[in-house]
């Protein structure tokens, strides 16, 4: 009985559920492309990504090579004698002889509603930008930036309280069936290829550290998408005035509220802050080297009280 031969690339944890809904499935995973190690925590030692530890436990072989632009590396996969490669959130460039080895090619599940959003931070862009919808699309890779034709979709409404995290993890979940099924079809020929639309093209470029700093004069609702939108990681920051100096303070869950003061100025002792139009209210903070905490709870140790001026 002749296998359908597939190789997995990806690294975060977005891309685990995909993996492990192929291996629910039967699938023949033949080998892992992952990020390589790097330095983390307090101690800097080296960690494999969650992609590579959820392989190795399962027995697959795992490659995690800095870059696939070489001929040793391009050898290397085209040697797998593959029929599909499957990418989730690998992270690296795929050339041309790495796109081309396959018999079928490769496929790609994105996280957002092609052509919006085409790039590498499409969650954060969408929640930062107000969209009230999003999903995931299986679409065929090609040697442009997320710009081949569409396989298949879900689409899910974003909703008030959607952060990153939250939109994020229920990406992951909606992505894997979606991309199993692909898979399915592809194999049976059945697949169908849709062309994205000309019109709409919007990119999700990298965030930039600069863009997470707070800026209060800005109105309560672009300062909520920004919290929200870069919730938990890098985290939309602000700068609490402090006997020994300024403490960075991180804004992790918000939401828009009814108020007047200066920009940054404290209305309540339950975090309402006045923006340059209206107020938002903090729901969720971390002190810098603290842990993250509710507000009525942080409130509860070293409380913000009203009045306060942020910078």
């Amino acid at each position: 009985m002749s296998t359908f031969r597939i190789a997995f690339m990806g690294s975060p944890d977005f891309a685990v559920p995909a993996l492990a809904e192929l291996l629910a499935r039967g699938r023949e995973v033949v080998c892992v492309y992952s990020q390589p190690p790097r330095p983390a925590g307090r101690g800097q030692a080296l960690r494999k990504t969650p992609v590579h530890v959820f392989s190795e436990e399962r027995g697959i072989e795992v490659r995690t090579p800095k870059s696939l632009k070489k001929a040793p590396e391009q050898d290397a996969f085209a040697a797998l004698d593959l029929d599909l490669a499957v990418v989730v959130a690998y992270g690296l460039i795929l050339p041309k002889a790495v796109l081309d080895a396959p018999r079928l090619g490769c496929v790609n599940l994105h996280g957002s509603l092609l052509p919006r959003w085409r790039g590498a931070a499409p969650i954060q862009r969408a929640l930062m930008a107000g969209d009230r919808e999003t999903g995931v699309q299986v679409m065929r890779m090609e040697e442009g930036l997320d710009t081949g034709p569409v396989f298949s979709t879900a689409r899910t409404p974003i909703e008030p309280d959607d952060t990153a995290q939250t939109l994020h993890d229920r990406l992951a979940v909606l992505g894997a069936p979606l991309l199993a099924d692909a898979v399915d079809e592809m194999e049976a020929g059945r697949a169908r290829e849709i062309p994205q639309a000309e019109d709409g093209v919007t990119y999700a470029k990298k965030i930039d550290p600069a863009e997470a700093r707070i800026d209060w004069t800005k109105t309560a609702r672009e300062i909520d998408l920004q919290i929200r939108g870069l919730s938990p990681f890098p985290g939309a920051w602000f700068e609490l005035p402090g006997e020994k100096g300024p403490v960075r303070m991180k804004a992790l869950l918000s939401r828009p509220g009814l108020g007047s003061g200066e920009p940054g100025e404290v209305l309540d002792d339950e975090l309402l802050v006045a923006c340059g139009e209206d107020a938002v209210r903090l729901l969720r903070v971390q002190r810098e080297g603290r842990q993250a905490l509710d507000t009525s709870e942080f409130q509860r140790g070293k409380p913000i009280l009203a009045g306060v001026q942020f910078r």
